[in-house]
């Protein structure tokens, strides 16, 4: 599939979700079968670990189509960018998606600031440039959003696989936002 088609693929499952018409294909044990002897996600997920959260729903996907990571904030710490340049560099998928969401509890925690233990605070700090950028005062969703945006940037400039497969047009990276309400995607 060509990016703009995994792109439709993204925003037709979703459009299912939000209609309540999930079609729910390869999710059985002929397709576990088929996926023993290796895999090909078309898109990488950088998503929140929030538990009303689950790309894979949102976008009516199969089993082995999604390669996705999960953490508070959808931040590119360096675990979460190894496994991206791996789905980047090993397994040819070709769309990034940095996937925000209404009311998201770690930019909340981000935009409150205090201190809240060592290992939550190192993971904030990825979201506090979101929260400067977005100016005192910022609406909760208005920073999930610019943080999606600026985690596009962060990855772009942290690592070389990421930015020259991007630069070489192998690999989009979307920044994207999942309304809580609806489940609609709303890509950036």
């Amino acid at each position: 599939m060509t990016i703009s088609e995994i792109k439709q693929r993204l925003t037709d499952g979703n459009g299912r979700f939000v209609n309540d018409q999930l079609e729910g294909n390869l999710q059985d044990g002929a397709r576990r079968d088929e996926l023993t002897g290796g895999q090909a996600p078309y898109a990488i997920i950088l998503s929140c670990a929030d538990s009303r959260v689950v790309p894979e729903l949102a976008f009516d996907a199969g089993i082995g189509e999604l390669f996705v990571i999960r953490v508070a904030g959808n931040v590119a710490n360096s675990s979460s960018l190894a496994s991206i340049e791996y789905a980047v560099a090993h397994l040819g998928s070709k769309v990034i998606v940095v996937l925000g969401h209404q009311s998201c509890g770690a930019v909340t925690a981000a935009v409150q600031g205090g201190n809240n233990g060592y290992n939550l605070n190192h993971l904030l700090s990825h979201i506090t440039p979101a929260v400067a950028a977005a100016g005192e005062g910022a609406e909760i969703n208005d920073v999930v959003k610019k943080n999606a945006m600026l985690t596009v940037d962060d990855m772009m400039a942290r690592s070389s696989i990421v930015r020259n497969a991007v630069e070489s047009g192998d690999v989009e990276i979307v920044p994207a936002y999942y309304n809580l309400d609806s489940g609609r995607v709303d890509f950036l």
